[in-house]
């Protein structure tokens, strides 16, 4: 979809209720960045779709979900740390 200004981008990604993933197709890689940085999702492909390695965080904002699954994310999200203290 053509627009003609960042600011229009964003405004329609993100104004939705959920935030799971977004792809930009660009050549400038400047504005490539600004808009990752800028749109509310969890993932962002740029000039890709679907490439994911398993190893690194997973998940959406607002209604699509909280937390990350993949990597180090997964570990904290699914786990609950606790203290044990034992003089003896």
């Amino acid at each position: 979809m053509p627009f003609d200004t960042e600011e229009e981008v964003l405004q329609y990604a993100n104004s939705t209720t959920y935030g799971l993933a977004a792809s930009v197709w660009t050549e400038n890689l400047s504005r490539a960045h600004r808009i990752a940085e800028n749109i509310k999702t969890g993932i962002v492909w740029i000039n890709c779709w679907m490439i994911r390695d398993l190893r690194t965080p997973f998940g959406g904002t607002k209604n699509s979900g909280v937390g990350r699954e993949g990597g180090w994310e997964a570990l904290r999200f699914f786990t609950e740390a606790k203290n044990v203290c034992i003089k003896y």
